[in-house]
């Protein structure tokens, strides 16, 4: 019997992205002047191709977000990074 949650698989397209954005959010999030929301702006700009479950799954790891603080980052994020690099 189930929870009633579902796990969705995020596999990373570019590893070593992934990696790097997470170290670089870990280390960030350790200066008591940098705000979550600032670590996850930065960790974005190295993984802003990937799935939005991947992005997450990065800024629950690097950043500490929760898992639905880090889908909120990820809405938020990405929508403001849109309307400034139109396609």
């Amino acid at each position: 019997m189930t929870d009633g949650k579902q796990t969705i698989e995020a596999i990373p397209k570019n590893s070593a992205s992934y990696k790097k954005a997470v170290s670089l959010g870990k280390d960030l999030i350790k200066k008591p002047e940098t705000t979550k929301a600032d670590v996850a702006r930065k960790m974005f700009e190295l993984i802003s191709n990937e799935d939005r479950h991947v992005i997450a799954k990065a800024f629950i790891e690097g950043a500490n977000l929760t898992e639905k603080g880090a889908m909120t980052y990820v809405y938020n994020i990405r929508r403001k990074w849109k309307s400034n690099n139109p396609s």
